[in-house]
């Protein structure tokens, strides 16, 4: 199989898994798309050195989550939203995989948690990496990956006016 094909079939096969990364990531369909693509256009101009890394996935995740940081720190007018939220039950409410009203409380408060904060809950949360691999993909250390997630915790159940239980401290 040459370098092509190889990189074909893996995109092909993790769109999905990125494109719902992404989504956590910007809480846009459309922005989550314009990040895969950025993504996959980087991964594929280091295709030779990223498929020789020990996890693929994480390597191209560290990619998606520095573009994704990288637009952040852009202008305002990359990020404004040009399009509503999906409606319930169609094809990108339905690859979301949650609850619809769970699914609009989280989005919507999601999106007011700083962008690295965010990035640290989807990591941790989503892609459920571990403070380590997650302080990899962002280029941080253990400890500041700590401070974003239980930050990011505290807006969100300030946000969200949810109490933490014994078990959540």
């Amino acid at each position: 199989m040459s370098a092509d094909e190889e990189y074909t079939a893996y995109v092909r096969g993790r769109l999905l898994w990125l494109r719902r990364i992404a989504y956590s990531l910007c809480q846009d369909w459309h922005r989550a798309d314009d990040l895969v693509q950025t993504s996959i256009t980087r991964l594929y101009v280091k295709w030779h050195h990223a498929r020789q890394a020990a996890d693929l996935d994480a390597y191209v995740r560290v990619i998606l989550v520095r573009v994704f940081l990288k637009e952040q720190r852009g202008g305002w007018f990359s990020r404004t939203r040009l399009s509503p939220p999906p409606e319930p039950g169609t094809p990108e409410a339905a690859a979301s995989g949650w609850d619809a009203d769970l699914s609009m409380d989280l989005r919507r408060v999601l999106a007011l948690v700083p962008p690295r904060q965010r990035a640290a809950l989807v990591l941790r949360f989503h892609c459920d990496l571990s403070v380590e691999q997650t302080a990899a993909a962002l280029g941080c250390s253990a400890g500041t990956v700590k401070s974003q997630t239980a930050r990011g915790l505290a807006t969100l159940r300030a946000l969200l006016e949810v109490t933490p239980t014994k078990e959540d401290r």
